[in-house]
């Protein structure tokens, strides 16, 4: 793992929806840039093919940081992506690893021993939810920073943690090994993404 792969997973912005359309979530997600996010995860679970791919170009076109797509390799590829994060249900990481370009970024969820296996063949992990919390209500049962690092020795690989991780929570995830946090609300559910943000980056340091 290159340290400038591992330095963009300091603060991972993770999109929540178009509320406010395309050029909305393209303002957010510059916002956060501004603010510190070090890489931006574009998530919109609602969404169809095309309106993703619209999405991601536009991301990739304006943002300075590498952009992750969500469970779609093929949208990943379609829009010039850095790289794609595969859900515990999506297309095994060694699988996926055959039909992308060298250097194309691949990280994996982890939530269980039993998914520890995939995602060591992956660049970087998501592991969570480490606390509570309501963006994604069927993630599980919360694993605390103990759970976090007991999981992240088992993936051998950089990690990040993700799920209910607030400002006052924070440095407990880095302290626990975390290479940085994955937030969703936090930054992307802000009313002032950039301040968001920076705040975050600010408890990260």
């Amino acid at each position: 793992m290159n340290a400038e792969l591992e330095s963009s997973l300091r603060l991972v912005a993770i999109t929540d929806n178009l509320r406010d359309g395309v050029d909305g979530l393209a303002a957010r997600a510059a916002a956060a840039v501004r603010g510190g996010a070090t890489m931006v995860q574009l998530r919109l679970k609602d969404a169809d093919a095309r309106t993703i791919v619209s999405a991601a170009r536009r991301l990739v076109r304006d943002l300075a940081v590498p952009v992750i797509v969500n469970d779609r390799i093929d949208i990943a590829l379609a829009a010039k992506a850095a790289g794609a994060h595969l859900g515990a249900d999506d297309l095994p990481v060694a699988v996926a690893r055959r039909i992308v370009p060298a250097g194309f970024i691949i990280g994996a969820s982890l939530g269980s021993d039993a998914e520890a296996e995939n995602a060591r063949a992956a660049d970087y992990v998501g592991i969570g939810p480490v606390f509570a919390t309501g963006t994604k209500p069927d993630a599980g049962t919360a694993i605390g920073p103990a759970g976090f690092a007991r999981l992240r020795a088992l993936a051998s690989v950089p990690s990040v943690g993700i799920g209910g991780i607030s400002v006052d929570r924070a440095w407990e995830v880095i302290a626990a090994g975390a290479a940085g946090v994955a937030v969703v609300s936090a930054v992307f559910g802000a009313g002032d993404p950039e301040e968001a943000a920076r705040t975050l980056r600010h408890a990260l340091s």
